[in-house]
Protein backbone atom coordinates (compact mmCIF):
# COMPACT_ATOMS: atom_id res chain seq x y z
CA UNK A 1 0.00 0.00 0.00
CA UNK A 2 1.65 3.43 -0.63
CA UNK A 3 1.34 6.22 1.65
CA UNK A 4 0.68 10.26 -0.05
CA UNK A 5 2.41 12.77 1.03
CA UNK A 6 0.82 16.06 0.68
CA UNK A 7 3.42 18.72 -0.50
CA UNK A 8 1.88 21.33 2.10
CA UNK A 9 3.08 20.37 5.34
CA UNK A 10 1.26 22.65 7.88
CA UNK A 11 1.78 20.73 11.06
CA UNK A 12 3.91 23.64 12.94
CA UNK A 13 1.03 26.07 12.23
CA UNK A 14 -1.94 24.07 13.42
CA UNK A 15 0.09 23.52 16.35
CA UNK A 16 0.87 27.19 16.99
CA UNK A 17 -3.08 27.56 16.12
CA UNK A 18 -3.87 25.22 18.61
CA UNK A 19 -1.82 26.21 21.48
CA UNK A 20 -2.92 29.92 21.23
CA UNK A 21 -6.84 28.24 21.20
CA UNK A 22 -5.98 26.05 24.51
CA UNK A 23 -5.23 29.03 26.56
CA UNK A 24 -5.54 28.09 30.07
CA UNK A 25 -8.18 30.28 31.28
CA UNK A 26 -6.92 31.23 34.42
CA UNK A 27 -4.02 32.87 33.04
CA UNK A 28 -4.64 35.99 31.25
CA UNK A 29 -4.01 36.63 27.72
CA UNK A 30 -2.56 39.89 27.76
CA UNK A 31 -0.10 38.48 30.48
CA UNK A 32 1.51 36.27 27.91
CA UNK A 33 2.30 39.01 25.75
CA UNK A 34 5.89 40.50 25.01
CA UNK A 35 6.35 43.35 27.15
CA UNK A 36 7.73 46.42 24.81
CA UNK A 37 10.65 48.31 26.46
CA UNK A 38 10.36 50.94 28.54
CA UNK A 39 11.44 54.23 27.03
CA UNK A 40 14.40 56.12 29.18
CA UNK A 41 13.39 59.79 30.32
CA UNK A 42 14.89 62.76 29.28
CA UNK A 43 13.62 64.81 31.20
CA UNK A 44 13.69 68.99 29.42
CA UNK A 45 13.68 72.08 31.35
CA UNK A 46 11.64 74.66 30.12
CA UNK A 47 12.32 78.60 30.48
CA UNK A 48 12.60 79.80 34.00
CA UNK A 49 9.36 81.54 34.93
CA UNK A 50 9.02 84.41 36.69
CA UNK A 51 9.74 84.80 40.14
CA UNK A 52 6.74 84.64 43.18
CA UNK A 53 7.09 87.87 43.71
CA UNK A 54 6.88 89.25 40.29
CA UNK A 55 3.83 87.76 39.76
CA UNK A 56 2.11 89.02 42.99
CA UNK A 57 3.02 92.75 41.64
CA UNK A 58 1.41 91.55 38.15
CA UNK A 59 -1.68 90.58 40.02
CA UNK A 60 -1.90 93.41 42.13
CA UNK A 61 -1.33 95.80 39.28
CA UNK A 62 -3.86 93.81 37.01
CA UNK A 63 -7.06 92.50 39.54
CA UNK A 64 -8.38 96.06 39.75
CA UNK A 65 -8.39 97.07 35.95
CA UNK A 66 -9.53 94.00 35.34
CA UNK A 67 -12.48 94.78 37.72
CA UNK A 68 -12.95 98.25 36.52
CA UNK A 69 -13.02 97.15 33.08
CA UNK A 70 -16.19 94.70 34.42
CA UNK A 71 -17.82 97.84 35.73
CA UNK A 72 -17.18 99.25 32.32
CA UNK A 73 -18.46 97.20 30.09
CA UNK A 74 -21.76 97.46 32.68
CA UNK A 75 -22.89 100.80 31.50
CA UNK A 76 -26.07 102.45 33.12
CA UNK A 77 -27.92 103.32 30.40
CA UNK A 78 -28.22 101.59 27.27
CA UNK A 79 -24.79 100.40 25.54
CA UNK A 80 -24.56 102.95 22.57
CA UNK A 81 -21.10 103.41 19.82
CA UNK A 82 -19.30 105.49 22.20
CA UNK A 83 -19.43 102.89 24.94
CA UNK A 84 -17.41 100.48 22.48
CA UNK A 85 -15.22 102.48 21.32
CA UNK A 86 -14.45 103.80 25.24
CA UNK A 87 -14.19 100.01 26.77
CA UNK A 88 -11.64 99.63 22.71
CA UNK A 89 -9.26 101.76 23.27
CA UNK A 90 -9.06 101.52 27.52
CA UNK A 91 -8.44 97.78 26.68
CA UNK A 92 -5.93 98.86 24.08
CA UNK A 93 -4.52 100.74 26.66
CA UNK A 94 -4.29 98.45 29.39
CA UNK A 95 -2.71 95.43 26.94
CA UNK A 96 0.26 98.28 26.06
CA UNK A 97 1.02 99.05 29.45
CA UNK A 98 0.88 94.95 30.03
CA UNK A 99 3.38 94.84 27.16
CA UNK A 100 5.67 97.48 28.78
CA UNK A 101 5.83 95.20 32.05
CA UNK A 102 7.46 92.15 29.91
CA UNK A 103 10.97 90.93 29.99
CA UNK A 104 11.29 92.72 26.66
CA UNK A 105 14.57 95.16 26.58
CA UNK A 106 14.01 96.47 22.81
CA UNK A 107 13.56 100.07 22.42
CA UNK A 108 10.30 101.72 21.31
CA UNK A 109 9.60 104.08 18.74
CA UNK A 110 11.32 107.37 18.21
CA UNK A 111 7.99 108.85 18.66
CA UNK A 112 6.98 107.30 22.68
CA UNK A 113 8.97 110.08 23.75
CA UNK A 114 9.02 109.93 27.76
CA UNK A 115 6.70 112.60 28.10
CA UNK A 116 3.93 110.85 26.02
CA UNK A 117 4.67 107.65 27.90
CA UNK A 118 3.89 109.25 31.45
CA UNK A 119 0.86 110.88 30.42
CA UNK A 120 -0.33 107.61 29.61
CA UNK A 121 0.46 106.01 32.12
CA UNK A 122 -0.92 108.81 34.83
CA UNK A 123 -4.56 107.76 32.64
CA UNK A 124 -4.38 104.16 33.88
CA UNK A 125 -5.83 103.10 36.81
CA UNK A 126 -2.97 101.93 38.76
CA UNK A 127 -1.82 101.16 42.24
CA UNK A 128 1.97 100.58 41.34
CA UNK A 129 4.00 102.12 44.71
CA UNK A 130 7.26 103.29 43.48
CA UNK A 131 9.95 100.85 45.23
CA UNK A 132 12.59 102.02 47.91
CA UNK A 133 16.36 102.16 46.37
CA UNK A 134 17.04 99.47 48.68
CA UNK A 135 14.52 97.51 46.64
CA UNK A 136 16.22 98.39 43.32
CA UNK A 137 19.43 97.12 44.70
CA UNK A 138 18.36 93.89 45.93
CA UNK A 139 16.83 93.18 41.88
CA UNK A 140 20.05 93.78 40.92
CA UNK A 141 21.86 91.47 43.71
CA UNK A 142 19.07 88.47 42.54
CA UNK A 143 18.91 89.75 38.65
CA UNK A 144 15.56 89.86 39.00
CA UNK A 145 15.72 91.72 35.19
CA UNK A 146 11.45 91.76 35.10
CA UNK A 147 11.14 93.84 38.14
CA UNK A 148 14.35 96.25 36.73
CA UNK A 149 12.65 96.44 32.98
CA UNK A 150 9.32 97.46 35.31
CA UNK A 151 11.15 100.20 36.96
CA UNK A 152 12.69 101.18 33.79
CA UNK A 153 8.81 101.90 32.61
CA UNK A 154 7.41 103.50 35.87
CA UNK A 155 10.14 104.92 37.63
CA UNK A 156 13.45 105.09 35.53
CA UNK A 157 15.27 107.94 37.69
CA UNK A 158 15.54 105.22 40.14
CA UNK A 159 18.30 103.30 38.02
CA UNK A 160 20.20 106.50 37.71
CA UNK A 161 20.23 107.98 41.11
CA UNK A 162 22.70 107.76 43.53
CA UNK A 163 22.50 106.27 47.06
CA UNK A 164 24.73 107.26 48.98
CA UNK A 165 28.42 106.63 47.06
CA UNK A 166 26.53 104.43 44.48
CA UNK A 167 23.87 103.48 41.76
CA UNK A 168 22.36 100.46 40.67
CA UNK A 169 25.25 100.22 37.50
CA UNK A 170 27.89 100.22 40.08
CA UNK A 171 26.61 97.96 41.89
CA UNK A 172 26.19 95.49 39.39
CA UNK A 173 30.21 96.34 38.07
CA UNK A 174 31.37 95.76 41.42
CA UNK A 175 29.64 92.01 41.48
CA UNK A 176 32.01 90.29 39.25
CA UNK A 177 29.40 87.87 38.45
CA UNK A 178 26.42 90.76 37.55
CA UNK A 179 27.88 92.01 34.18
CA UNK A 180 24.51 90.91 32.50
CA UNK A 181 22.84 93.51 34.39
CA UNK A 182 25.09 96.34 33.85
CA UNK A 183 24.89 95.63 30.17
CA UNK A 184 21.05 95.34 30.66
CA UNK A 185 21.00 98.66 32.72
CA UNK A 186 23.19 100.49 29.80
CA UNK A 187 20.53 99.28 27.61
CA UNK A 188 17.71 101.19 29.43
CA UNK A 189 20.22 104.63 29.20
CA UNK A 190 20.37 103.87 25.63
CA UNK A 191 16.47 103.32 25.30
CA UNK A 192 15.94 106.56 27.16
CA UNK A 193 18.07 108.74 25.61
CA UNK A 194 16.54 107.80 22.13
CA UNK A 195 13.19 108.57 23.04
CA UNK A 196 13.93 112.23 24.14
CA UNK A 197 12.49 115.21 21.98
CA UNK A 198 13.21 118.62 22.14
CA UNK A 199 10.60 119.27 24.38
CA UNK A 200 11.64 116.71 26.93
CA UNK A 201 15.42 118.29 27.18
CA UNK A 202 14.17 121.74 28.24
CA UNK A 203 12.56 120.08 31.41
CA UNK A 204 15.05 120.28 34.37
CA UNK A 205 14.39 116.53 35.45
CA UNK A 206 15.64 115.43 32.14
CA UNK A 207 18.78 117.36 32.80
CA UNK A 208 19.15 116.22 36.18
CA UNK A 209 18.58 112.75 34.97
CA UNK A 210 20.86 112.89 31.69
CA UNK A 211 23.53 114.22 34.15
CA UNK A 212 23.38 111.01 36.50
CA UNK A 213 23.57 108.91 33.16
CA UNK A 214 26.55 110.49 32.34
CA UNK A 215 27.74 109.90 35.54
CA UNK A 216 27.16 106.39 35.16
CA UNK A 217 28.52 105.49 31.89
CA UNK A 218 31.52 107.23 32.93
CA UNK A 219 31.71 104.16 35.60
CA UNK A 220 31.16 101.60 32.99
CA UNK A 221 34.00 102.40 30.57
CA UNK A 222 36.20 102.96 33.70
CA UNK A 223 35.05 99.25 34.20
CA UNK A 224 36.22 98.35 30.57
CA UNK A 225 32.74 98.11 29.46
CA UNK A 226 33.25 100.33 26.49
CA UNK A 227 35.66 97.72 25.06
CA UNK A 228 33.45 94.68 25.21
CA UNK A 229 30.28 96.76 24.37
CA UNK A 230 31.14 98.58 21.10
CA UNK A 231 27.79 100.83 21.20
CA UNK A 232 28.91 101.90 24.44
CA UNK A 233 31.23 104.78 23.56
CA UNK A 234 28.16 106.25 20.54
CA UNK A 235 25.74 106.28 23.86
CA UNK A 236 28.00 107.68 25.86
CA UNK A 237 28.61 110.55 23.12
CA UNK A 238 25.08 111.06 22.43
CA UNK A 239 24.39 111.61 26.34
CA UNK A 240 26.54 113.94 26.20
CA UNK A 241 25.72 115.80 22.96
CA UNK A 242 22.14 115.58 24.76
CA UNK A 243 22.55 116.95 28.35
CA UNK A 244 25.53 119.43 27.71
CA UNK A 245 26.11 119.57 24.18
CA UNK A 246 22.64 120.75 22.48
CA UNK A 247 24.09 124.39 23.03
CA UNK A 248 27.44 123.35 21.26
CA UNK A 249 25.17 122.00 18.44
CA UNK A 250 23.44 125.19 17.91
CA UNK A 251 26.76 127.02 18.14
CA UNK A 252 28.65 124.99 15.67
CA UNK A 253 25.38 125.00 12.85
CA UNK A 254 24.71 128.50 13.44
CA UNK A 255 27.75 130.00 13.74
CA UNK A 256 31.16 127.96 12.74
CA UNK A 257 30.07 125.50 10.04
CA UNK A 258 27.27 127.79 8.62
CA UNK A 259 30.04 130.58 8.15
CA UNK A 260 32.42 128.29 6.54
CA UNK A 261 29.43 127.07 4.48
CA UNK A 262 29.34 130.56 3.18
CA UNK A 263 33.10 130.94 2.97
CA UNK A 264 33.38 128.14 0.28
CA UNK A 265 37.12 127.72 -0.35
CA UNK A 266 38.77 129.54 2.41
CA UNK A 267 35.85 127.77 4.60
CA UNK A 268 36.69 124.80 4.81
CA UNK A 269 33.42 123.24 6.12
CA UNK A 270 34.36 119.62 6.34
CA UNK A 271 37.54 120.41 7.93
CA UNK A 272 35.87 122.70 10.51
CA UNK A 273 33.14 120.56 11.16
CA UNK A 274 35.17 117.50 12.19
CA UNK A 275 37.57 119.36 14.08
CA UNK A 276 34.98 120.41 16.12
CA UNK A 277 33.63 117.64 16.97
CA UNK A 278 36.74 115.56 17.57
CA UNK A 279 37.78 118.20 19.82
CA UNK A 280 34.15 118.23 21.74
CA UNK A 281 34.56 114.19 21.92
CA UNK A 282 38.45 114.67 23.50
CA UNK A 283 37.18 116.94 25.22
CA UNK A 284 34.65 115.04 27.42
CA UNK A 285 35.84 111.44 26.84
CA UNK A 286 39.62 112.12 28.07
CA UNK A 287 40.93 108.74 26.95
CA UNK A 288 43.02 108.67 23.83
CA UNK A 289 42.81 104.89 23.93
CA UNK A 290 38.67 104.81 23.21
CA UNK A 291 39.01 107.74 20.54
CA UNK A 292 39.72 104.64 18.02
CA UNK A 293 36.11 103.52 18.78
CA UNK A 294 34.67 106.90 18.03
CA UNK A 295 35.31 107.44 13.88
CA UNK A 296 32.07 106.00 12.98
CA UNK A 297 30.29 108.61 15.54
CA UNK A 298 32.62 111.38 14.60
CA UNK A 299 32.19 111.19 11.04
CA UNK A 300 28.66 110.97 11.10
CA UNK A 301 28.47 113.64 13.48
CA UNK A 302 30.68 115.78 11.38
CA UNK A 303 28.17 115.03 8.49
CA UNK A 304 25.33 115.94 10.35
CA UNK A 305 26.38 119.41 11.32
CA UNK A 306 27.06 120.10 7.80
CA UNK A 307 23.69 119.26 6.91
CA UNK A 308 22.13 121.25 9.65
CA UNK A 309 24.64 123.89 9.27
CA UNK A 310 23.38 123.99 5.17
CA UNK A 311 19.72 124.27 6.16
CA UNK A 312 20.21 126.66 9.19
CA UNK A 313 21.99 128.81 6.33
CA UNK A 314 18.80 128.39 4.56
CA UNK A 315 16.72 129.70 7.38
CA UNK A 316 17.83 132.58 6.81
CA UNK A 317 16.14 133.03 3.31
CA UNK A 318 12.88 131.10 3.95
CA UNK A 319 10.58 130.15 6.58
CA UNK A 320 10.76 126.80 7.42
CA UNK A 321 10.89 124.01 10.04
CA UNK A 322 14.27 123.63 11.16
CA UNK A 323 15.81 120.34 12.04
CA UNK A 324 15.47 119.39 15.87
CA UNK A 325 18.60 118.88 17.92
CA UNK A 326 17.32 115.28 18.92
CA UNK A 327 18.62 113.69 15.43
CA UNK A 328 22.18 114.65 16.10
CA UNK A 329 24.03 111.77 14.99
CA UNK A 330 21.75 109.37 15.36
CA UNK A 331 21.67 107.00 12.79
CA UNK A 332 19.99 109.01 9.49
CA UNK A 333 17.67 111.01 11.26
CA UNK A 334 19.37 114.19 10.36
CA UNK A 335 19.25 113.34 6.81
CA UNK A 336 15.71 112.15 6.04
CA UNK A 337 14.46 115.29 7.99
CA UNK A 338 17.17 117.75 5.74
CA UNK A 339 15.37 115.66 2.32
CA UNK A 340 12.17 116.09 3.75
CA UNK A 341 12.26 119.75 4.43
CA UNK A 342 14.08 120.46 0.91
CA UNK A 343 11.16 118.35 -0.62
CA UNK A 344 8.51 120.31 1.20
CA UNK A 345 10.15 123.90 0.47
CA UNK A 346 11.23 123.13 -3.29
CA UNK A 347 9.43 126.19 -4.45
CA UNK A 348 11.21 128.83 -1.80
CA UNK A 349 14.33 126.94 -2.30
CA UNK A 350 14.32 127.98 -6.01
CA UNK A 351 13.30 131.45 -5.21
CA UNK A 352 15.12 132.71 -2.63
CA UNK A 353 18.28 130.60 -1.84
CA UNK A 354 21.74 131.66 -3.22
CA UNK A 355 23.14 129.65 -6.40
CA UNK A 356 25.76 128.26 -3.95
CA UNK A 357 23.75 127.58 -0.99
CA UNK A 358 21.00 125.45 -3.68
CA UNK A 359 24.01 123.59 -5.50
CA UNK A 360 25.65 122.84 -1.79
CA UNK A 361 21.93 121.06 -0.86
CA UNK A 362 21.66 119.63 -4.29
CA UNK A 363 24.68 117.72 -3.59
CA UNK A 364 24.48 116.67 -0.20
CA UNK A 365 21.01 115.40 -1.01
CA UNK A 366 22.05 113.44 -3.26
CA UNK A 367 25.46 112.04 -2.40
CA UNK A 368 24.66 110.97 0.67
CA UNK A 369 21.13 109.25 -1.01
CA UNK A 370 20.88 105.81 -0.12
CA UNK A 371 24.00 104.55 2.02
CA UNK A 372 24.45 101.28 3.50
CA UNK A 373 28.05 102.79 4.86
CA UNK A 374 29.02 105.17 7.46
CA UNK A 375 29.66 108.64 6.61
CA UNK A 376 33.75 107.98 7.46
CA UNK A 377 33.74 106.21 4.19
CA UNK A 378 32.16 109.37 2.15
CA UNK A 379 34.24 112.11 4.57
CA UNK A 380 37.86 110.59 4.29
CA UNK A 381 38.59 109.56 0.53
CA UNK A 382 41.61 107.80 1.72
CA UNK A 383 39.30 105.20 2.91
CA UNK A 384 36.85 104.93 0.40
CA UNK A 385 38.82 101.75 -0.96
CA UNK A 386 36.73 99.97 1.52
CA UNK A 387 33.45 101.23 0.24
CA UNK A 388 31.05 98.30 -1.01
CA UNK A 389 28.62 99.51 -2.02
CA UNK A 390 27.30 101.93 -5.02
CA UNK A 391 29.40 105.19 -3.95
CA UNK A 392 32.46 104.66 -5.58
CA UNK A 393 35.72 106.47 -4.90
CA UNK A 394 35.67 107.88 -7.89
CA UNK A 395 31.98 109.51 -6.44
CA UNK A 396 33.43 109.89 -2.81
CA UNK A 397 36.72 112.62 -3.87
CA UNK A 398 34.08 114.04 -6.61
CA UNK A 399 31.59 114.74 -3.52
CA UNK A 400 34.39 116.19 -1.09
CA UNK A 401 35.42 118.40 -4.06
CA UNK A 402 32.22 119.29 -5.61
CA UNK A 403 31.07 120.53 -1.82
CA UNK A 404 34.09 122.28 -0.25
CA UNK A 405 36.82 123.01 -2.77
CA UNK A 406 39.19 122.57 -0.10
CA UNK A 407 43.35 122.94 -0.30
CA UNK A 408 43.92 119.84 0.85
CA UNK A 409 41.55 118.44 -1.80
CA UNK A 410 43.84 120.17 -4.18
CA UNK A 411 44.44 116.68 -6.01
CA UNK A 412 41.06 116.05 -6.80
CA UNK A 413 40.08 119.13 -8.91
CA UNK A 414 40.39 117.51 -12.19
CA UNK A 415 37.30 115.51 -10.99
CA UNK A 416 35.17 118.30 -11.13
CA UNK A 417 33.90 119.35 -14.15
CA UNK A 418 31.68 122.62 -13.11
CA UNK A 419 31.63 124.66 -9.42
CA UNK A 420 29.47 127.47 -9.08
CA UNK A 421 30.97 130.81 -7.75
CA UNK A 422 28.52 131.71 -5.43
Amino acid sequence: MMVYHSPFNHESLIDALGRRLDVDGSQHPSQSARKRKRLDSDPILPDRLPNSSFIQREADSLAPQTYLRQLWRTPLSPTSDSDSDTDSESDDTRSHARRRSSYSTESTSPSASPSRIQSAQKALPNNWKEPQPFEVFRAVERKDIPYLMEIRDRAFHLLVDKNGDTTPLVHALRIGSHRDVAIVLIGAFSRYINNLDDSDLQKPRTKTILKNIRYNLKIAIDYDLAISKGDLIASLMQIYVMSEGDKWIHAQTSGNVKLALRAGTTGQPVKTAETAVRKFATKELGKAELIASLEDYISNATADLILMAAWSQALESINAEPIPVSYFARDDRVYKAFVERVQRNENAIARSLSRRLKWQIRVLRSSLEGRSITYRVILHPQMSAFATNNLSRERSKYWLKSLIKEPEYKHLHSACKWCPAG
